[in-house]
């Protein structure tokens, strides 16, 4: 179940906070509960992916990005990411977790989260997003210009570029292996 309490609660927590920058850090406090939990005692893995939406939204207010696509009525969806675990986060720890916009290129934002514990951190996620109209997708630049902001972005570190390059090459839809007839699914192509 989306996390719809702890949602709001950073929601409302950072609505009047200090305004930042759109390439500038939000960072926030959080805590894992029993319902975040694998079967290993840890923080789950997807669970992981939610509760970087309490980051990036509250994030998305404090820069004003968000009442501008409220006036332009555009929404924003997640398009790709790829997360490195390396530390455990167990039962009732308490983290942090830091997110911050990288840059954008014609058609994605690239934003980057990470979790924090004790000084290390325990993962690391690049996210792609992309703003959403009834139109399709919308320019970043186009956003950014709306929001009164630079339309020019950075230039997105290499690791960023290399991602987007591998991610390119990646066959879509994915080529599925041979099912047998035992398996077949109306689902799936024929």
């Amino acid at each position: 179940m989306y996390p719809m309490l702890r949602f709001a609660k950073e929601m409302l927590k950072f609505r009047r906070s200090p305004r930042i920058g759109v390439l500038e850090a939000h960072v926030s406090t959080h805590r894992c509960w029993p319902w975040d939990l694998d079967p290993w005692i840890e923080l789950n893995n997807g669970r992981t992916l939610t509760l970087y939406d309490l980051g990036r939204l509250p994030m998305a207010v404090r820069t004003g990005i968000i009442d501008t696509m409220r006036q332009n009525r555009w929404g924003i969806t997640v398009a790709g990411n790829t997360v490195r675990y390396r530390r455990r986060i167990k039962a009732f720890n308490r983290f942090t977790m830091v997110s911050r916009t990288l840059g954008w290129d014609e058609r994605f934002l690239y934003m980057e989260q990470s979790m924090w514990r004790a000084g290390e951190c325990c993962n690391h996620m690049l996210l792609r997003g992309a703003i959403t109209s009834d139109q399709g997708i919308v320019a970043p630049a186009r956003l950014m210009q709306a929001a009164g902001r630079d339309p020019v972005s950075p230039e997105l570190p290499g690791w960023v570029q290399s991602w987007i390059a591998a991610d390119a090459q990646r066959p879509w839809p994915p080529v599925l292996p041979p099912i047998l007839p035992a398996e077949r699914n109306p689902d799936l192509p024929a």
